[in-house]
C-alpha cells in the first residue's frame, strides 16, 4: 500500500492518504488532477532505514527504503535531502544529517528505566 502526502506551501506535511502501490506516478497524478503537491512516503521507512513489516527488525532489502522517514501531518519535505524531516522537538536538539532525525546533545541513557529530555537542564532525566 502507498502513502502520499500532501504538501502546502512551505512544504509542510498537512495530509496523509493511502494509494495502491500499482498506481506507479500516482505521485504526479494527483498533483497535476489536484494543484496540491504530493510526495509519496514509505510507512516502514525511519531514520533512512526499511524495516520489514513482519519482523520489525530493517529489511535485508534496503531499496525500499524512502525519502528518509514516513511522513506525519506536520514533517517538512525537504527537497535538496530528498527527506521528510519531523518537527523539532527542542532546541538544543541538532539534525542527522544521515537519517534525518534529530538528536539531543547528549546521547540517551543505557541504565534505568525510562528517560524523558530536559530542555532547561540540557540532559536526561529519570520518568517516575
Amino acid at each position: 500500500m502507498a502513502h502520499f502526502a500532501k504538501l502546502d506551501d512551505t512544504n509542510t506535511v498537512i495530509f496523509v492518504t493511502v494509494g495502491r502501490d500499482e498506481d506507479d506516478g500516482l505521485e504526479d497524478e494527483l498533483t497535476a488532477r489536484t494543484g496540491d503537491v504530493y510526495k509519496q512516503t514509505s510507512y516502514n521507512t525511519r531514520g533512512g532505514i526499511y524495516y520489514d513489516p513482519e519482523t520489525g527488525e530493517p529489511a535485508e532489502d534496503q531499496s525500499k527504503a524512502f525519502r528518509k522517514n514516513y511522513a506525519g501531518v506536520g514533517y517538512v519535505y525537504d527537497e535538496a535531502r530528498d527527506a521528510f524531516i519531523p518537527p523539532k522537538p527542542f532546541a538544543s536538539w541538532s539534525l542527522n544529517e544521515t537519517s534525518c532525525l534529530w538528536e539531543a546533545p547528549v546521547p540517551y541513557p543505557t541504565t534505568g528505566e525510562a528517560y524523558g529530555w530536559n530542555e532547561s537542564l540540557g540532559e536526561w532525566v529519570e520518568v517516575v
